[in-house]
């Protein structure tokens, strides 16, 4: 994600990096850590996705996790 700071204070631009194919997209729109790293807090609020899939039926990845 790229931060960019304005002659605000405490106001910033925030532009999220989009990874496309021809499928569609998938952007991180907020991630904690990156942000913190900037001086932006906010409890509780650990990510963000968007992504957008051209077609009715796509399917981008699925993620499964089973408990230890």
């Amino acid at each position: 994600m790229m931060v960019e700071k304005t002659n605000l204070q405490g106001v910033l631009i925030l532009t999220p990096k989009r990874f496309g194919d021809h499928r569609g997209f998938f952007s991180e729109s907020w991630n904690r850590k990156t942000l913190e790293a900037e001086g932006v807090h906010l409890p509780e609020f650990v990510q963000d996705n968007h992504s957008l899939s051209r077609e009715v039926g796509t399917v981008r990845g699925l993620h499964f996790q089973s408990p230890p």
